[in-house]
């Protein structure tokens, strides 16, 4: 199955040098880039734009960054529909523009990765437009085609081949009358499925992948991948999820989570597209438990290098899921975060708070008020980096970024807020009701504007934002974050200076201490050769008194870095924090 590889003159740099295993050590920076910067002045961002603000992430001490979807795209998912894998959507520029970007990006010792979404194409991509276009059609089996159920009409309620309800709300399977079948979109309607039983897809897939490589790119960060493979039966058959209370759809996640191939099709395309590569392969991973993470990340099983996986970001979901915000337990969030700390330590994880998906941590379980913004960042901040892992920033968390407070459901442009919005109508909520379920936790939260200065629209745009930016830009920007020395911009450039000159926080072990405290978060970092690493923070609004028994000697040693220079001093075993105070110590 392996195909030749094809050197693309268009790289205008060499790569990188890629020693193996050199992200164990690296920094990810996240750009969703419609909402990063804008050079053009038509109220999206661009790949100029980001070119134009590279310093600010190059001096943030990171070392790769990671692009969401720039590829052609009609954007029914914000670029995660995507009808063209090997070009560049107008929007963001051309392929020109991204091999300028990747050149920058060398030329700053950083690498990039890219989002590669193959789960999914765009309905508007030439794949489905031939799959749609008859039952004997080339690439039919390219997609997942079904009849409707035994005894139904096509395109009744109830006519679906399963029962499954759709991320995106609805179900998963669209009714296409010209060729009498429904196609399955786990997503959009817009976003079929592809067929990864299909040989010819893999390998459609791998040879767009080595592509992207041969042009200098230095690694994937692979949406939904653990969805790729179906439960289907030995006569194509999928079955019913079991009944979601209230709707008359099922959960199908058991029949296409970490489904039967995942692991010889993740094993398949690294020996077909990275093997001697030494490039990154990040893996999406919903629903992924610890048992399928800990056989992704394996090495001598050569598929991914890491997982992201979200049950820490789950653990606030109510009985109505994402749109039912309960108050966040911190035990259960320490007991999460060490179970996944401790359980891979022969894999690997990522870190993350942030991303486009999720809204900010500093509203969502820090404080935003203008006494404790900067000070809880910096803390989430601290607990987060200081783990074993790889761990991520996204775009304005190293600033402190709030959620935006949208109180009007034009305000929003998120799919799947929308559609949620208008389920819930149907089904007979309040309106106002359903605002304020998705405030707090809209995807919309994480794309407003990059908040660069105090101007109108925050430095992102000379024109008007595709999405309102957020008032307190004025307040919150990167200009006036960079010109503080105090500012939660220094104090991540210092999180990485740490991981970076200190082997203890890349490879040391993880030990959870006070796992029940209501209050704070500790743990210590060990490697044989090295003193301890003991990171201990307040994640409260309210001073906070421990014992850390045994431990004497770490509160004696070295700090490394503190929220608070003027914090208490340590009495003996016991130490008093202030609200949010965190420190690193080494002794």
């Amino acid at each position: 199955m392996t195909s030749p590889r094809h050197l693309d003159t268009t790289a205008t740099t060499p790569v990188p040098d890629r020693e193996p295993g050199w992200w164990r050590s690296a920094v990810v920076y996240q750009v969703y880039p419609r909402s990063f910067a804008d050079s053009d002045g038509d109220g999206v961002g661009d790949l100029q734009g980001i070119i134009d603000h590279l310093d600010h992430i190059a001096e943030l001490g990171v070392d790769v960054v990671w692009l969401s979807p720039i590829y052609r795209s009609p954007q029914d998912d914000n670029g995660y529909d995507i009808s063209d894998y090997q070009d560049v959507d107008p929007m963001f520029g051309t392929l020109e523009d991204l091999d300028r970007l990747i050149a920058a990006i060398h030329e700053r010792g950083m690498k990039l990765v890219m989002d590669l979404v193959v789960n999914h194409s765009s309905d508007e991509h030439p794949w489905f437009q031939e799959s749609r276009s008859g039952r004997d059609a080339a690439k039919r089996d390219w997609y997942v085609w079904r009849p409707p159920r035994p005894g139904h009409t096509g395109g009744e309620p109830g006519a679906e081949p399963t029962n499954w309800h759709s991320f995106f709300s609805g179900s998963t399977w669209e009714w296409d009358e010209a060729s009498g079948e429904y196609y399955l979109h786990l997503f959009s309607r817009k976003q079929p499925d592809l067929n990864w039983e299909n040989p010819q897809v893999r390998e459609a897939v791998y040879a767009m992948m080595r592509w992207w490589l041969d042009r200098g790119v230095d690694g994937f960060r692979m949406d939904v991948i653990n969805l790729i493979s179906k439960a289907v039966g030995p006569d194509g058959e999928l079955p019913d999820g079991p009944a979601k209370p209230g709707t008359r759809y099922g959960d199908g996640s058991p029949f296409y989570m970490n489904g039967p191939r995942n692991h010889e099709f993740l094993h398949e395309m690294h020996r077909e597209v990275y093997a001697d590569a030494a490039i990154l392969a990040v893996a999406e991973t919903p629903g992924v438990t610890l048992e399928h993470a800990r056989l992704f990340t394996d090495p001598a099983r050569r598929e991914v290098d890491m997982v992201f996986q979200f049950e820490h970001v789950g653990l606030d979901h109510g009985p109505g899921g994402k749109w039912d915000l309960q108050p966040l337990s911190l035990p259960d969030l320490k007991l999460n975060l060490a179970a996944w700390q401790e359980g891979l330590a022969a894999g690997w994880n990522s870190l993350y708070w942030n991303n486009h998906d999720q809204p900010r941590v500093v509203s969502r379980w820090g404080d935003d008020s203008p006494e404790y913004r900067v000070a809880s960042a910096k803390t989430l901040g601290t607990v987060l980096h200081m783990m074993r892992g790889t761990p991520y920033v996204y775009q304005g968390e190293e600033l402190g970024m709030t959620n935006v407070g949208f109180t009007s459901i034009e305000d929003y442009r998120d799919i799947e807020s929308l559609n949620h919005y208008r389920e819930q109508l149907e089904h007979g909520a309040d309106p106002a009701d359903v605002l304020a379920g998705i405030a707090p936790v809209s995807r919309d939260n994480a794309r407003t504007p990059m908040q660069w200065d105090d101007s109108p629209a925050a430095g992102f745009t000379t024109g008007t934002p595709w999405i309102a930016v957020n008032p307190n830009h004025t307040e919150v920007n990167a200009a006036a974050a960079r010109r503080d020395p105090g500012s939660v911009y220094h104090h991540y450039r210092r999180l990485h200076e740490l991981r970076h000159t200190h082997d203890i926080v890349v490879e040391g072990s993880f030990r959870l201490l006070l796992p029940e405290h209501e209050q704070v978060f500790a743990y210590t970092r060990t490697l044989a050769g090295s003193p301890t690493l003991l990171v201990v923070a307040n994640m409260s609004s309210e001073p906070a008194t421990v014992t850390l028994a045994g431990l004497a000697g770490p509160l004696a040693g070295e700090v490394l870095l503190t929220t608070h220079d003027d914090g208490a001093p340590a009495a003996g075993e016991e130490l008093t924090l202030a609200p949010w105070e965190s420190r690193v110590l080494l002794g």
